[in-house]
């Protein structure tokens, strides 16, 4: 089977629109979401109102979250004061436009999506607002596979796409407890996490959208780049009242420069 899967779409229906006609001419047999439909871009509704209207199966994004439970982003959310500012803006306007609709079916998404050996979610098995970047310390990175029970776990947030894959064989645990200490070893099969980029809001220094398409047969990774008239979504940013910030970051395939004192973004909670 030949699966899609995309992520971050951040309201921005030019990209998805362009992303699933590349689906198409693909030949991808199912489309899987992991969230994130909303936030940023100015099309929230005929962003959802698409997925639902291909029944697609989508987990629960952190700005689908937010914007259902109210704003709860975690202080490594945002990788500035200026840019949570920002982020409390769009969630403001992105709160006001939905329709009711819209709201009931980014409430009703799952945390996860499982389906055989392969695990779907939005940031991390932990925390949506947990990002898996590609230099996380590998035994975080195993460990975060082997919460799933699956071999291959797909997740998006970073809006960086990246394959990595954490080879099988023997992993030891000490564990200290009142002066006694105890070693656990255990097989591991080889594993893999698979960020799919964002088709919204890339961050990877283009503007083209990204997504993957997965092979179960084979387990063929393909990073797709799509191009598409992102020109008309910059325009809409600027014509709702967005921050123009968003537009020229849209523009850029780039994250504004601003950066976190702590750049693994890794969420305590």
């Amino acid at each position: 089977m030949k699966l899609a899967v995309i992520s971050c779409i951040h309201g921005n229906y030019p990209a998805l629109d362009a992303v699933l006609l590349d689906i198409d001419h693909q030949n991808a047999d199912k489309i899987v979401c992991v969230g994130d439909l909303v936030g940023y871009g100015p099309h929230p509704n005929a962003v959802v109102e698409q997925i639902r209207s291909l029944d697609i199966p989508t987990c629960q994004g952190c700005w689908d979250e937010d914007v259902v439970e109210g704003l709860n982003a975690c202080e490594c959310s945002y990788p500035s004061l200026l840019a949570e500012k920002r982020g409390r803006i769009a969630h403001e306007w992105t709160n006001q436009e939905i329709h009711p609709e819209t709201r009931e079916f980014l409430a009703q998404l799952p945390y996860s999506l499982k389906e055989g050996n392969l695990c779907f979610v939005h940031g991390s098995p932990h925390s949506n607002h947990e990002y898996l970047l590609p230099e996380l310390d590998a035994f975080l990175a195993v460990e975060r596979v082997l919460s799933t029970g699956a071999d291959v776990l797909f997740c998006g947030h970073t809006h960086l796409p990246y394959v990595r894959t954490l080879a099988a064989g023997q992993l030891q645990v000490k564990i200290s407890r009142e002066e006694q200490q105890q070693q656990q070893t255990f097989q591991a099969r080889l594993k893999r996490i698979i960020n799919v980029g964002s088709v919204g809001e890339p961050r990877h220094g283009r503007p083209n959208a990204t997504y993957v398409i997965y092979d179960t047969d084979t387990e063929q990774v393909t990073l797709r780049e799509v191009e598409y008239d992102y020109q008309k979504t910059c325009a809409a940013i600027i014509d709702k009242g967005l921050p123009p910030i968003f537009a020229w970051r849209l523009a850029r395939g780039l994250e504004y420069a601003e950066k976190a004192d702590d750049p693994t973004h890794i969420c305590a909670r």
